[in-house]
């Protein structure tokens, strides 16, 4: 099969959807696929085999490492000299928006997954006047799609409500092999304790933004005086945490990826993730499969993730209290933190890449399908008008 995908942000950016998109790609080639990727300037210009189109953009002011893309004569003209089966645009906005715009001139399959849930970020960025309006321009753009995808039930649900349809799910897989027990450390545990490795460590991995709600881990934090807290990552919201938590037994590592990064999950205790707007949460996935417990809200995709008291514990987001008493639980209880790491490497270890990215190609071709019938019933009603 030949696949174009567009996408907002590519390697070398650090986010879910470039880890989406990595793995994706090296399976899809590893499986035999043709793919095409369109990215913004600056990015990598190929990947696994694949060859990168990068289409030129600006800097979008809230977060420059975002690039706004405008229309490009060179899109229609490589999506035609490809000559894609099927057309993908992941996380579409403006280079996204474009891709299917020329897809749809040409003809080609279309299928667009949501991976960000942009109307709930609005408000943490003071831009909670916008959320009317910005879902009758998620809607314009994945209506062009013949098939849409969004990572978790939840997701899925919130697409059919606003009208968007139809929606099926792709969950994303995670790298059992890199993501590991075994890659538990001393001198990780060193880092990320700040040089106090013998106390409990907690841990943070992801963006450092205001949607996170990071600072909300401080009355877990205050309330385990033996306890560290690292943050693993970085992001506008930086400065703010450096503020918010100094003074406190806290140690920002900025970013760490591969085996470092998988060393640090299996190297903390508990791992910690109080977002609210996970449409799915690939970190999370990662620390089950390092086989370090969860203690995450319970919202968005990740409760799709994390069965509670087996693989994890869900708290209610309002009420932090509920997550200082399972941190204090899983800290005090070796035998328990050992069984649900357990129990959450098994979870984790049914989601690989191979079989997500097969189940992905299922539906390339139920788009395919989608577009083949609407195609023809297109051509019987002008034969009918005529």
């Amino acid at each position: 099969m030949r696949i174009a995908l567009f996408t907002e942000v590519f390697l070398p950016k650090i986010d879910g959807i470039t880890n989406r998109l990595s793995h994706t790609i090296r399976c899809l080639r590893d499986d035999g696929h043709e793919v095409l990727v369109f990215a913004p300037q600056g990015a990598a210009t190929s990947h696994a085999g694949a060859r990168v189109v990068r289409v030129p953009g600006l800097p979008f002011p809230p977060y420059p490492e975002l690039k706004v893309c405008a229309p490009d004569p060179r899109i229609l003209r490589e999506l035609w000299r490809f000559g894609p089966d099927v057309v993908h645009a992941v996380g579409p906005a403006w280079l996204g928006a474009f891709g299917i715009a020329a897809a749809r001139a040409l003809r080609l399959p279309i299928v667009a997954s949501y991976h960000t849930d942009l109307p709930r970020y609005l408000p943490d960025h003071g831009l909670g006047w916008l959320e009317p309006a910005i879902w009758p321009l998620i809607r314009r753009v994945h209506g062009g799609a013949h098939l849409n995808l969004t990572p978790s039930r939840f997701t899925r649900r919130e697409l059919l409500d606003h009208g968007i349809e139809p929606v099926e799910i792709w969950q994303g897989g995670v790298d059992t092999e890199i993501f590991h027990p075994q890659r538990r450390s001393l001198e990780m545990r060193m880092r990320l304790s700040g040089g106090v490795p013998d106390g409990p460590v907690l841990l943070y991995a992801g963006r450092l933004s205001p949607e996170k709600r990071l600072d909300t881990l401080v009355p877990i934090l205050d309330a385990l005086p033996d306890a560290r807290l690292a943050f693993v990552g970085d992001g506008p919201a930086r400065p703010a945490l450096e503020k918010l938590y100094a003074g406190r037994r806290v140690h920002f590592t900025g970013f760490l990826r591969g085996e470092a990064l998988a060393s640090a999950f299996a190297s903390a205790d508990v791992f910690l993730m109080p977002s609210t707007t996970e449409t799915l949460g690939f970190v999370v996935l990662e620390a089950m499969a390092s086989g370090c417990p969860v203690v995450a809200a319970r919202a968005g995709g990740i409760p799709e993730l994390v069965d509670p008291g087996e693989s994890g514990h869900l708290y209610d987001p309002d009420d932090i209290s509920d997550a200082v008493l399972a941190v204090r639980a899983l800290l005090a209880r070796p035998a328990l933190r050992r069984f649900i790491a357990q129990q959450a490497r098994k979870r984790a270890e049914s989601s690989s890449w191979p079989r997500e990215t097969r189940r992905l190609v299922l539906e390339y071709r139920k788009a395919i399908a989608i577009a083949s019938h609407r195609g023809v019933l297109g051509r019987l009603k002008e034969l009918l008008v005529g």
